[in-house]
């Protein structure tokens, strides 16, 4: 927890699901365009499944926190979905273009809105603290989505870029050395307990778990120094740790 003798210097968020939507009903429709523009005549609920359990096995398998030089090589997203779909196209027997499919998907969360509560809190943030960026993401959809919030940040930091994912103790790090502070100098935000949460507490960064959805934590993870379930309770919380 934080206390009176700790001083934040900046602020990190994730992206996805924390400022900008990122929900099943949305990639369900992007599934469903996928499916009219090569020519699949199937229920799109199928292909979706199929494809989202090789997806989750792709996140489940990309690192290794034990023995970090064991992780597999480095995918972006888009490369992952890309072999997430042929292995899919394949079961189905479907003649699809997997790399159109992942391309697509990208091009997709590109257009994805961001949550008013963001757009709503964020420039009171930067008028107060140092921001960054730290996000399990591909350029070509990270940065059209912070572009449509006009905001500059002092640290973006990328999957894609840092060519590993969080909660990978790395990419945390690497912010703080961007940003010129000291872990316990830093909040960051995130929707993912795993991910976020995780990831900042293993390197001595505070963490604020944004829980949306009333997820119940997982007691086998790392507990957040808060919990809140919008970004409209950020302020006051960061003003009295301040």
């Amino acid at each position: 927890m934080i206390t009176s003798n700790n001083i934040i210097k900046a602020v990190v968020f994730d992206v996805f699901e924390t400022l900008a939507y990122n929900n099943q009903r949305l990639w369900i429709d992007e599934f469903k365009n996928i499916c009219k523009d090569q020519q699949f005549d199937m229920d799109v609920d199928i292909l979706w499944s199929e494809w989202k359990s090789l997806e989750v096995k792709f996140r489940q398998e990309r690192l290794n926190l034990e023995n970090p030089e064991e992780c597999p090589p480095f995918k972006s997203y888009e490369e992952a979905w890309a072999d997430c779909f042929s292995q899919v196209f394949q079961k189905l027997s479907l003649a699809g273009d997997p790399g159109k499919a992942a391309h697509s998907c990208v091009q997709a969360m590109a257009r994805h809105e961001l949550y008013p509560d963001a757009i709503d809190v964020l420039p009171a943030i930067q008028r107060r603290w140092k921001t960054g960026i730290l996000s399990n993401a591909d350029d070509d959809y990270l940065y059209p989505i912070l572009n449509k919030l006009g905001l500059k940040f002092d640290v973006v930091l990328s999957s894609e870029e840092a060519r590993s994912y969080k909660p990978m103790p790395t990419l945390f790090l690497e912010v703080n050395k961007r940003l010129g502070t000291q872990p316990s100098e830093v909040v960051y935000i995130g929707d993912n307990q795993f991910d976020d949460v995780t990831g900042a507490k293993e390197v001595g960064m505070h963490a604020i778990w944004l829980n949306r959805k009333g997820i119940e934590p997982d007691s086998t993870l790392s507990y957040p120094d808060r919990v809140i379930n919008n970004l409209m309770e950020l302020p006051v919380i960061l003003e009295d740790w301040a």
